[in-house]
């Protein structure tokens, strides 16, 4: 393996990812139908039940030319008495602290509740912007009752209908006017950006180790040691890349409260921000849901892939043929990305990760002919 000279860029992983926005309110206030309304497409389940959205949505976006991710989440109560409304409280003032504007969404139709009161109270020490939307004014006559919202301290609130759209470009005027500035392109390189994704436990770390030849991140056997993303230079004789190590994607429903949803917030940025992303899964234990969700989130985000398939080693003789032809007919829908068997562990088969990344870079860079394109149409 070729000798690796690293040195660290930056940890938190953000870079050039799209804002963050957040939309908080009580329960059956007509977030996810916002949500919803925005994306353009029925993401979220709505229901008019109070507590159906469980688990925060993401979906990227744009309006104006400004691009960003939307976050839906669950309904907020700001005394808890439940465990599970505890883990929703939790879940929400992390989206709230990673978010670059937040819009706190009430309903007119009800009424300013004490509820909202302590969500407001809540939101008095965020320092990103707030953007109050009274919901469910349907029509003008509506439009009164949005008034008494002002005493919440927000401003003057946006009177919406997510169900009729009625106001929603409003509303996605004054989220464009408020969105940071987007962050300097990076440095443009001449060298592949490549992120180290895939759920916990599949072997990152090691993998992120054994292509430096030193220990760069901290390698554990409990699920989740990686946190950060650590962008590190990887430089040999031949070759350069960024390599971008991410926290492991868990399943929507086991997303812990607080610092482990921060690692999903990133891992999702990490893969906007590369030119690669190097997909790694545990061949032993086959693909699973998981990975297949996450080769999707590359994938709608055009990004170029390499499917890692780790501890091979691990994978009988007897059974590589069969795992390999799972593994095939699984990740079909991306069929365009190579698949390599690995052992991080024991350096088997790493030698061609940087090199296969640098050609699939490359590739993509490629431009048809304008004339070519013309005799074809």
């Amino acid at each position: 393996m070729a000798q690796a000279l690293m040195s660290t860029i930056a940890r938190s992983g953000q870079g050039t990812g799209k804002p963050l926005v957040a939309i908080v309110g009580r329960a059956n206030v007509g977030k996810s139908s916002l949500f919803n309304r925005i994306v353009g497409r029925r993401v979220a389940i709505v229901e008019d039940l109070p507590g159906t959205t469980r688990d925060r949505l993401f979906a990227d976006t744009s309006w104006e030319g400004k691009d960003f991710t939307l976050i839906d989440t669950g309904g907020l109560e700001m005394k808890p008495l439940t465990a599970r409304s505890q883990n929703i409280k939790d879940q929400v003032q992390a989206a709230v602290s990673a978010a670059d504007v937040v819009l706190f969404v009430v309903d007119v139709r009800d009424g300013l509740v004490a509820s909202d009161w302590d969500i407001a109270d809540s939101l008095r020490g965020v320092s990103s912007p707030v953007i109050l939307v009274a919901n469910k004014a349907d029509d003008i006559r509506h439009d009164s009752g949005a008034a008494e919202f002002n005493k919440l301290g927000f401003g003057e609130p946006i009177a919406t209908s997510a169900h009729h759209g009625r106001n929603v470009p409003d509303m996605l005027d004054r989220i464009a006017s408020l969105l940071p500035e987007p962050i300097g392109e990076e440095e443009r390189v001449d060298y592949v950006k490549a992120a180290i994704v895939g759920r916990p436990n599949v072997g990152k770390s090691l993998l992120m180790n054994a292509l430096l030849g030193e220990e760069r991140a901290i390698v554990s056997d409990v699920p989740g040691t990686t946190r950060d993303s650590l962008d590190t230079i990887y430089r040999s004789a031949d070759h350069t890349a960024l390599l971008i190590d991410t926290a492991g994607v868990r399943r929507r429903g086991q997303v812990q409260p607080g610092i482990e949803y921060y690692s999903v917030l990133r891992t999702l940025r990490a893969i906007d921000r590369s030119d690669v992303s190097l997909l790694v899964i545990d061949g032993s234990e086959g693909v699973t849901a998981q990975d297949l969700h996450i080769a999707g989130y590359i994938h709608d985000a055009f990004k170029g892939m390499e499917i890692l398939v780790n501890k091979w080693d691990l994978v009988g003789p007897e059974k590589q043929q069969e795992v390999s032809q799972r593994i095939e007919e699984k990740f079909k829908f991306v069929s365009y990305a190579p698949v390599a068997f690995i052992s991080a562990k024991l350096g088997l088969g790493i030698d061609s990760i940087i090199p296969e990344a640098e050609r699939i870079w490359r590739e993509r860079q490629l431009r048809i002919p304008e004339e070519s394109l013309s005799e074809h149409l």
